[in-house]
């Protein structure tokens, strides 16, 4: 008999490998949210802005950069993956909610923690992100079957494999070396 390398998590706990793997991701999402990929710093010396009109400039804001709010779309895509392989039977509403939800509370954060301003584009966008995620994983979905799901939910274990073994090699590296995130 011969031992196949399967693309699906185990029949035993289907849900385990993507419940961890979401669990990573989320750890890796606050860190990039609230901290930049930055050694946390909890002082509340930082910024405390509030920001409520979304996608213009306004009281000492800036009109959102593209490069920025592409960032935020793209961050919050394997949210919407990983729930799609989670709950299967969900539909886009409490995708939807769950990730505006969990926007609102990072972006809370930010403020509480001063270490951002807070957006309602950052809300919209990062919704808008998970939202994409869950409708692509569903296209797939039925497109292929239930086969593509697999090839999906792999992409996303490398990608969240990959950013944790990047972020990991951060904290080795004295800050002052660190190139800015953004100009």
């Amino acid at each position: 008999m011969t031992a196949s390398l399967s693309l699906r998590p185990a029949r035993t706990a289907p849900r385990t490998l993507p419940a961890v793997l979401f669990g990573v991701y989320l750890i890796l999402l606050v860190w990039a949210v609230l901290w930049k990929f930055h050694v946390p710093d909890l002082s509340g010396d930082g910024v405390r802005a509030v920001k409520l009109v979304p996608f213009v400039a306004s009281e000492g804001f800036g009109a959102n950069r593209l490069s920025e709010m592409l960032a935020n779309v793209a961050l919050f895509v394997p949210f919407g993956v990983y729930l799609g392989v989670l709950a299967p039977r969900w539909r886009v509403g409490p995708v939807a909610a769950l990730a505006a939800l969990a926007s609102c509370i990072l972006e809370g954060l930010q403020y509480v923690l001063a270490s951002g301003s807070s957006d309602v584009t950052d809300v919209i966008l990062n919704t808008s992100g998970a939202v994409a995620g869950f409708l692509v994983l569903s296209v797939l979905r039925r497109a292929s079957r239930g086969r593509a799901v697999a090839a999906v939910f792999w992409l996303c274990f490398v990608v969240t494999v990959a950013a944790a073994l990047w972020g990991a090699s951060l904290l080795g590296v004295p800050l002052h070396s660190l190139p800015p995130l953004h100009r």
